[in-house]
């Protein structure tokens, strides 16, 4: 098959890296009205301009020159709480490198037999009740086999039930986290967030975004607001909360309570508040009083036991993992699968956010379990 030259994926490269036209054109020799041509499909560059552009981007000259079926994510595909407000560079990098990650979800798809996408699709009504989010919820512990109670790890969960979760380096500074629909869904978190409940309430607020909003337009009020009330309702079971949770001591918080109860749920105490008051465990104004005595404390971005060390850091092995056995037991390494993708090793470490070549030392991985394509 003839490759012909796609305009839109020396645009994809350019905003990997987040350079502007401008940029590109004064580093090649060429105007900026040029390269837009290019990118909008008007012009075919030289074969030296094309080695030029490869070498600036970091990418094979081959990566132009790909079929015209290839696609290039659209915002409707991404779950990203500031899609209406961020930077257009922001929004421009983030679909880049989304595309590019799920490029490489797609081949290591056809290398390895990853987990299974079990991941519920549920339909809510146009005037979705909590009552509806609460069962999908209910419907998800049940489908993962994960009863009533604590989420020991959330994000080997989202990766056990079919997730690729992973960071973006360029970008994850200026979202909270963000998801993307594809055929597996793909969980970016905040690599800058300190806080491992907060990252824990992210997947699971993204995984909520995959069990409601596939196909649909988020990041406004209502949607945002049903991600959150899944996380809740995911990470602390109404059951368990109207059974367990430290109940105040008149009008006082029992913070020691609340304290104990974070360590075994590994949710943070202003989470568990947040649902405390869902529930109509506490009162609108022992929530406030419990929001401003977070403050006041120095915990409303990072609590006490996270940065005392007591709950233990949850990182993605599923990528890692599945670079690893590739490389260990089919002789696949990253040089072959950069090459694959028509990109260089840079750009391709640079995608994964760490380097996984094996001569470089590695913590082991315990999960999940892969095995070969035949």
């Amino acid at each position: 098959m003839t490759l012909e030259f796609n305009g839109g994926e020396l645009r994809l490269a350019r905003s990997f890296h987040g350079f502007s036209l401008e940029h590109v054109a004064e580093r090649v020799g060429k105007t900026r009205q040029y390269l837009h041509k290019l990118e909008n499909g008007s012009g075919v560059p030289s074969p030296q301009l094309a080695q030029e552009l490869s070498d600036l981007l970091g990418v094979s000259p081959n990566f132009f020159f790909t079929k015209p079926s290839l696609e290039i994510l659209s915002d409707e595909q991404f779950h990203f709480r500031k899609l209406f407000t961020a930077k257009a560079q922001i929004k421009s990098v983030t679909i880049a490198r989304g595309t590019l990650v799920g490029r490489l979800v797609d081949y290591l798809d056809k290398e390895l037999h990853l987990p299974d996408v079990i991941v519920p699709s549920v339909d809510l009504s146009s005037a979705a009740s909590f009552e509806e989010i609460e069962r999908a919820a209910e419907l998800c512990r049940n489908e993962w086999g994960l009863g009533l109670g604590p989420i020991s790890n959330m994000t080997r969960l989202a990766e056990h039930v079919g997730a690729v979760v992973t960071t973006f380096k360029a970008v994850s500074t200026e979202v909270d986290a963000l998801s993307m629909t594809l055929g597996r869904p793909v969980i970016v978190l905040n690599e800058a967030k300190q806080s491992i409940c907060r990252r824990r309430f992210d997947i699971a607020h993204e995984l909520g975004h995959a069990v409601f909003h596939v196909g649909l337009q988020t990041g406004d009020r209502v949607t945002e607001m049903q991600a959150n009330r899944f996380a809740s309702s995911l990470l602390l079971p109404r059951s368990m909360m109207l059974k367990l949770f430290p109940r105040p001591r008149g009008s006082r918080l029992d913070w020691a309570g609340l304290r104990d109860f974070k360590l075994t749920w590994k949710a943070s105490k202003a989470a568990i508040l947040y649902r405390a008051r869902q529930l109509d465990l506490i009162s609108e104004g022992q929530y406030k009083t419990g929001v401003i005595g977070l403050r006041a404390r120095g915990e409303s971005m990072l609590e006490f036991e996270e940065r005392d060390g007591l709950i233990p850091s949850e990182r993605p092995e599923l990528l890692a993992r599945s670079l690893a056995v590739l490389s260990e037991k089919r002789g696949i390494h990253l040089k072959d699968i950069a090459e694959k993708l028509s990109i260089g090793e840079s750009f391709f470490i640079e995608m994964l956010g760490f380097d996984p070549r094996p001569d470089l030392p590695r913590p082991p991985l315990t999960r999940p379990a892969l095995r070969l394509v035949a």
